[in-house]
């Protein structure tokens, strides 16, 4: 195998606060590509690597002109031959040392049937291999992510799911939303299209961020607005309500792993919400999400 470098202006040491030196003058970020019937996919670190032997993800330091995502599906490519387009970001884990940061990106298949061919791209890895979920404990893990796994490994197949109720989350903004109501929606997918990531905190959720999967339900006048990419919108083909809480019911019976979360200030869908299996946040609370990404 040739030698390859992929040298860029994060590539260096940090002496860190906790005693520790760290490889990414802007921190570090990795790709957890997580399958539902094969498990993690896990580079086995090469041997003249820091810990080397030891198992991880692929994963290295980021430039200056990268998020952690970028860094991270970067990494993946050049270490595991994984194309960033096979892959939907799920959430994100940040071990966080003040001066130096790492950022575990779980992830998903963007399309389980294509295939996806994972091997060692570089001669940073001995191996790159699906691994059983419930296996990955018993290998001898880079300790950091060692101490981490646990925590990854209860929410490692879950996703974020928003159903959005458009009717009530639109008309929740005097913005003359009245006179066009399939335009009021438009623009609130637009918003909806560029939402992502959201702080875990904010909605209660385990892990630092989350990439949601957006469905946005309408109704009435306002249906006939077509999809976007990470944003399916429905058209009720009668109450909004019925429609919305079908899709949450939908949603958490067929992976109820998943954290699902309508998005309405309605009381009487909040219950129904509940009744099957979801959760909820009002309009102020995705419109603060909003505004935090912007």
């Amino acid at each position: 195998m040739t030698l390859v470098h992929h040298r860029h202006d994060g590539d260096g040491w940090v002496d860190c606060d906790c005693g520790q030196r760290h490889w990414g003058r802007f921190g570090a970020a990795g790709l957890l590509l997580v399958d539902d019937e094969r498990g993690a996919l896990l580079q086995h670190r090469a041997l003249w690597s820091h810990h080397g032997g030891t198992w991880g993800v692929p994963g290295g330091a980021r430039s200056s002109a990268e998020t952690a995502l970028e860094a991270a599906l970067r990494e993946a490519a050049e270490e595991a031959a994984v194309p960033p387009d096979a892959v939907r970001p799920s959430h994100a884990w940040v071990e966080d040392h003040g001066t130096w940061s790492y950022t575990t990106i779980v992830a998903h298949l963007a399309d389980p049937a294509r295939p996806v061919d994972a091997r060692p791209a570089d001669p940073e890895s001995l191996d790159i291999t699906w691994v059983p979920l419930d296996s990955v404990g018993d290998l001898p893990l880079l300790p950091a992510f060692g101490a981490m796994w646990p925590r990854i490994l209860a929410s490692a197949t879950a996703e974020l799911v928003l159903v959005v109720d458009a009717a009530n989350v639109v008309g929740s903004r005097p913005d003359g939303w009245w006179r066009d109501r399939a335009g009021a929606t438009a623009r609130l997918r637009d918003e909806l299209s560029l939402l992502s990531p959201v702080p875990a905190a904010s909605l209660g959720l385990p892990a630092t961020h989350w990439w949601p999967r957006i469905v946005l339900v309408a109704e009435g006048k306002a249906r006939g607005v077509p999809s976007l990419d990470g944003v399916t919108v429905i058209d009720a083909p009668g109450s909004g309500d019925d429609a919305i809480a079908a899709a949450v019911a939908s949603a958490v019976t067929d992976r109820p792993q998943d954290h699902v979360i309508a998005v309405t200030a309605d009381r009487e869908l909040r219950s129904r919400v509940d009744a099957a299996g979801g959760e909820h946040i009002g309009p102020s609370t995705l419109f603060e999400l909003a505004g935090r990404r912007s």
